[in-house]
């Protein structure tokens, strides 16, 4: 577990504890840094499990950027491809409106997923977004990890078919006396159903703004 000048941070994993210390110490006073102020030479070893998603104009949220072990874990080139492609039927949608409500909000999350290969193997993930402002001020880009909680010597042999997202909850940022705000869990694979993710996410929101406001 993670304590750092923005609370309790539930996070395991060496990748996504790091680049959020770096994300919180770029982005100072503000709710998040500018993208420009991220600099890839302050973070050479975390690289190859970052990524950068963007706010398309159709709407979307696709990879403008995927670190290779992220493109080795799914077998293939990431760049371009929608985010929620990588997660389970059902979560797609939700997964999507969660990543708007970070960029929306100005408000990191992290997330706790199970990895399936194609041949059936589970292994679990830690992975981090983070908000990123344009120079006109738009948060329209996250920064990012994925990173597996636990060395499995398949991954390095059997590409991920999907992701099943298993709890997600925001990390205080700019409300540093919030605990963490925990969402709703999810069970493992949840195909066919969609657990309304982005309306949880703004409920949670709105439940902060209130205690901030007091």
């Amino acid at each position: 577990m993670l304590r750092n000048g923005t609370g309790w941070c539930e996070m395991r994993v060496q990748t996504t504890i790091e680049i959020f210390d770096y994300w919180n110490r770029i982005r100072g006073a503000a709710d998040a840094p500018l993208k420009s102020q991220v600099e890839p030479s302050a973070v050479p070893h975390l690289l190859q499990n970052l990524f950068i998603l963007e706010r398309r104009d159709g709407g979307d949220i696709g990879f403008r950027l995927a670190g290779t072990r992220i493109c080795d874990l799914f077998g293939r080139d990431l760049r371009s491809e929608r985010f929620s492609s990588l997660w389970a039927n059902g979560q797609h949608t939700d997964i999507e409106r969660t990543a708007m409500g970070v960029m929306d909000h100005a408000m990191p999350a992290l997330f706790n997923a199970t990895g399936y290969s194609t041949v059936g193997h589970q292994a679990s993930f830690e992975i981090i977004m983070m908000p990123l402002r344009s120079p006109d001020g738009a948060c329209d880009r996250l920064l990012g990890a994925i990173a597996p909680a636990a060395a499995a010597s398949w991954l390095e042999i059997v590409p991920l078919e999907f992701l099943a997202l298993d709890r997600s909850r925001l990390l205080p940022g700019k409300f540093a006396k919030a605990a963490p705000a925990e969402l709703r869990p999810i069970n493992k694979i949840v195909a066919g159903k969609s657990i309304h993710f982005g309306q949880v996410m703004r409920r949670m929101v709105s439940q902060l703004l209130s205690v901030e406001a007091r």
